[in-house]
């Protein structure tokens, strides 16, 4: 069952090993061995190809190519991916087969069935990394991918998929890894992805949307070797330029299902004629404010058009801007906070998702505090500690989800009755990076430290 209570045949199923424990037993719990990246072997990679062809039925798929005839058949390349919903591994698999590629992937996406989840992930060259939280080793992983097993390496910088169609922000140093790694960049950019199977939907697939892709090589060894860092993470950003929404009013793509509009209060949660939060409804094919009552109607071609009066914003990602913006005004007046009652889980194996209890989430200008577990859990981090945010929807089908922790463990907050609060959270999280990196913020003697 969807959290909208209705049972689909289109609703893709996606599960994980959870097991409930003691906080203070799974704190104690083992941390997993660190790993080198495999090479994986020509018999995942041609069972996985065969896998696409099933799992990609009916999308239509087509790929264009450019430039890819400056890369060598068997040079190794870094591969940039737009992250849109669950096809996005299998398009690259189209795209590269039989190149071998190592995958960087978040570290929830190994765990299960014993630790065995984790041992096949590594056989098919995935290597584990944790959204949003240094890691320099991930670096060193992906070093020895390239340079030692002469793999290709895909990486998804914007390490989360995106809420509302456009790019989320992408790591500042990127220009530096680029020259660190001195290999050709190739970029997918997925088409009809996203509007096929929006993170905000419930997993609900529209059937009738096709998916393409283009491949491209955006820059040559040489090309990186000649242009500045400031330069190579400009054309990145450009690359990253992407808006489906506005994709698919110019191809005219009318998705005309019944369940177009569900769950797009979780982006859209605040209404943009009266300011409410918290009191969106997006159902079937509206999306409605329970405060002031206006309706709005998401049109087959992906606009919102007013029931009556004046439409704020036709266009999704414009609304999400201007909630950016209104966040962005709360954090310099002082007056923003996420005051949460949550579920916990953790995790610090390959073994399960452990939900240790509940507890209580803030986040404000001085960051996140996460207590709970009968006073045993307290957590805090820094709002200089990353640019982003782990935050999901519907995540592996337990609840809509905000995540915060370090290399050593992982929280999964689970916020409860308090209405849609991820994206605000993640748009928060952003901004305030932002203003503390451009000192628009100064660290308050009191700001929260890790501990």
């Amino acid at each position: 069952m969807t959290p909208y209570g209705k049972k689909r045949e289109d609703v893709r199923p996606v599960k994980i090993s959870v097991k409930e424990l003691d906080y203070d037993r799974v704190a104690a719990l083992p941390r997993p061995a660190h790993q080198l990246p495999k090479r994986p072997n020509m018999f995942w990679r041609t069972l996985i190809r065969l896998l696409t062809i099933v799992g990609m039925a009916g999308t239509g798929f087509q790929i264009e190519k450019e430039r890819m005839e400056l890369i060598g058949k068997d040079e190794p390349c870094l591969i940039l991916m737009n992250h849109s919903c669950f096809l996005d591994m299998q398009i690259a698999y189209r795209a590269f087969y039989p190149r071998p590629f190592n995958i960087v992937a978040t570290s929830d996406s190994f765990v299960g069935f014993g630790g065995l989840m984790g041992w096949l992930m590594r056989q098919i060259g995935c290597i584990p990394t944790r959204k949003f939280v240094t890691d320099l080793r991930l670096v060193q992983d992906m070093t020895y991918a390239l340079k030692t097993l002469k793999n290709s390496v895909l990486l998804y910088p914007e390490a989360s998929y995106s809420f509302d169609g456009t790019a989320t922000p992408l790591p500042r140093k990127m220009g530096v890894l680029l020259k660190k790694f001195d290999v050709p960049v190739v970029m997918i950019e997925t088409f009809g992805a996203f509007s096929r199977n929006p993170l905000y939907n419930e997993l609900q697939v529209r059937k009738s949307v096709p998916v393409s892709a283009k491949v491209r090589c955006l820059y040559t060894r040489e090309e990186i070797q000649k242009l500045s860092v400031q330069e190579l993470s400009g054309g990145l950003d450009e690359a990253f330029g992407f808006d489906h929404f506005k994709w698919q009013k110019e191809q005219k793509l009318e998705i005309n299902d019944s369940f177009r509009a569900d769950g797009l209060s979780r982006i859209l949660y605040k209404c943009a004629h009266c300011g409410a939060e918290g009191q969106m409804e997006g159902r079937g094919t509206g999306l409605t404010c329970g405060c002031c009552g206006k309706r709005y109607e998401l049109t087959p071609l992906g606009e919102l058009r007013a029931a009556e009066g004046e439409t704020e914003f036709t266009h999704i990602p414009d609304w999400y801007a201007w909630e950016r913006d209104q966040v962005r005004q709360e954090i310099l007046e002082g007056s923003y906070k996420l005051d949460a009652n949550v579920k916990i889980a953790m995790l610090v194996d390959y073994k399960n998702i452990y939900m240790v209890g509940e507890g209580h989430l803030t986040h404000d200008r001085n960051g996140f505090v996460l207590t709970g577990c009968d006073g045993r859990l307290h957590y805090t981090q820094k709002p200089q500690a990353c640019y982003g945010l782990y935050a999901d929807y519907y995540w592996y089908e337990i609840a809509d989800v905000i995540c915060i922790g370090d290399n050593d463990k992982l929280f999964y907050c689970f916020p409860q009755g308090c209405g849609d609060v991820v994206a605000k959270t993640r748009l928060a999280v952003e901004e305030m990076y932002k203003l503390y990196k451009t000192r628009k913020l100064k660290a308050e003697p009191e700001a929260a430290a890790e501990v």
